[in-house]
């Protein structure tokens, strides 16, 4: 099921039925369609309902300033019940809005969050690339191939979802006699905000994790906030689409 939800107008993918709710939140550039590979492990073995939005500025979701860890947790909030309980599971940003939405400042009480690939430090150059990046015009493509190519790289998919599949093709739009990402430059304005604020915020246990080869986080750095840190061997930056089996065993192993 798929329905654009009121608000800031975002996009939201959902199934099942009854609580605890499921949220699986995207990273940075990317949208819901991520998910896709996970979602019938989802469907088969989540006993409640499962949510999954493209976030404020990506994909089939409205763009709209400002882009925040707070405004993404308000936005997401919103699609639950005043006291719905959620579990949350977050790739990179998306690892960091569940942490922003844990601090139980939206009305939605967060029972677990499941945070994977999330970097957890940013350099003064990498947060000032990130801030030119989010100033930049909308840049069109000439062709939707061009187009794609652009998205998957951005999104960190180049390789492990085909240019021909629905997945790239919800991450581009035709206008104007070309073709753009579905992403509004501004999102990268999210990079740089120090994690340990969020952290620090949380009133929900959280569970971090990385692939083994991703190289936007170590184990060390993980286990600075969670001494049970797990990397999943042989994985990469997005585990949910190169393993989703793996990452399900971690989230069922997090849950008890």
């Amino acid at each position: 099921m798929a329905w654009p939800a009121p608000g800031p107008g975002l996009w939201v993918e959902s199934g099942g039925s009854g609580g605890p709710a499921l949220l699986l939140l995207h990273g940075l550039g990317a949208n819901a369609a991520v998910w896709d590979g996970l979602r019938p492990l989802v469907a088969a073995r989540w006993k409640g309902r499962w949510l999954a939005p493209d976030l404020r500025g990506h994909g089939r979701s409205a763009h709209r300033a400002p882009y925040s860890f707070g405004a993404h947790a308000a936005d997401v909030a919103g699609l639950f019940e005043q006291g719905d309980e959620v579990v949350a599971l977050g790739h990179s940003m998306g690892g960091a809005v569940a942490m922003a939405l844990a601090s139980q400042w939206f009305g939605v009480v967060v029972r677990r969050v499941v945070a994977f690939g999330v970097k957890l430090a940013w350099t003064a150059e990498e947060t000032a690339r990130a801030r030119e990046l989010a100033r930049a015009p909308v840049r069109r493509f000439a062709t939707r191939e061009e187009a794609i190519e652009r998205h998957l790289r951005v999104a960190g998919l180049k390789g492990l979802v085909t240019p021909d599949s629905p997945a790239a093709a919800v991450g581009i739009v035709e206008e104007a006699g070309g073709f753009r990402l579905a992403a509004d430059p501004g999102v990268n304005a999210v990079v740089g905000v120090p994690i340990e604020s969020v952290i620090a915020a949380m009133r929900a246990p959280l569970r971090l994790a990385a692939g083994e080869r991703d190289p936007m986080v170590t184990l060390d750095a993980m286990r600075r906030f969670d001494p049970g840190a797990v990397l999943l061997p042989g994985l990469g930056h997005n585990p949910h689409v190169e393993a989703p089996e793996a990452l399900w065993q971690l989230v069922e192993a997090t849950l008890g």
